[in-house]
C-alpha cells in the first residue's frame, strides 16, 4: 500500500506520540525506528540509502500507511517524490528543548560510538552525519535542527505540509488530514524516562558488534 502520511520532523519531536496518533486515527501501521528494531533486513535499506543506492520503497514500507522519525525523516524529501499524494508532517518543539531530551536519550547512546555492527553503521551514517557525528555539539546541533525545518518547509508545497507541534492536541492534525477528531485524549507517550525505559533496551543491543 501506498504512504499516505510522511513524517520529517527529527527525533524527539514527539514522533512516537504522532506514531500512535496516526495509528489511533486510521493511518497505520506507522513506521518508525521502534517497527525497524524489529526488521533485521532494515539496517541494509537504510545504510544503501544513506549511501545514495537505488531503494525499493515499497519493500521497506511493505504493510505501513504511514511513516515518522528516523531513518524515515532524513529521506523526506525523497519519499515525498516517491509517494507524490502523500501529505508531510513537520514535527517540532523548542530547539532547546529538543537539544537536551537527545543528550539524555538517543545522543546518549553508544550506538553512536559503534561502527562495527549493522545497526551502528547505519544509524551513524543516517542520522550521525547530519550533524558530523557531533552529538554533543549544542551549536551544531541546534544549527541543524533549525535549518532542517526551515529546508522542510521551503522544499515542500504549504497545501501538503502541517508544520505541529504536538502541544496543538487534535484539531490541526485532524483537518489537515480530513478526518474527525477522536473523543479521546492526544497520545502523550515516550517520554525521557520511557525512552530509556523501553527503547533504551533496543538501542544497546543493536549497537552491540556482529
Amino acid at each position: 500500500m501506498p504512504l499516505s502520511v510522511i513524517g520529517a520532523g527529527f527525533g524527539r519531536t514527539g514522533t512516537m506520540s504522532l506514531k500512535l496518533a496516526l495509528e489511533q486515527l486510521g493511518i497505520g501501521p506507522c513506521y518508525h525506528m521502534s517497527e525497524v528494531f524489529k526488521n533485521s533486513a532494515a539496517p541494509g535499506y537504510w545504510e544503501a540509502a544513506a549511501d545514495g543506492k537505488p531503494v525499493d520503497w515499497e519493500e521497506v514500507f511493505a504493510g505501513y500507511r504511514s511513516t515518522v522519525d528516523w531513518p524515515s525523516a532524513t529521506f523526506y524529501k525523497e519519499l515525498a517524490d516517491a509517494y507524490p499524494d502523500a501529505k508531510v508532517i513537520l514535527t517540532v518543539r523548542d530547539p532547546e528543548a529538543w537539544f537536551t531530551s537527545t543528550q539524555a536519550t538517543i545522543f546518549a547512546s553508544r550506538i553512536f560510538e559503534d561502527a562495527t555492527s549493522d545497526w551502528g553503521r547505519m544509524v551513524l551514517k543516517v542520522v550521525g552525519d547530519l550533524f558530523d557525528r557531533e552529538m554533543s555539539n549544542k551549536a551544531k546541533l541546534i544549527d541543524v535542527y533549525n535549518r532542517h525545518n526551515e529546508t522542510v518547509q521551503r522544499v515542500i508545497p504549504a497545501e501538503r505540509l502541517l508544520v505541529y507541534d504536538l502541544s496543538e492536541g487534535w484539531d490541526p492534525l485532524c483537518s489537515f488530514l480530513g478526518v474527525p477528531v477522536p473523543d479521546e485524549p492526544m497520545p502523550n507517550t515516550n517520554s525521557t524516562e520511557d525512552f530509556k525505559r523501553r527503547l533504551g533496551v533496543e538501542v544497546a543491543k543493536h549497537a552491540e558488534p556482529n
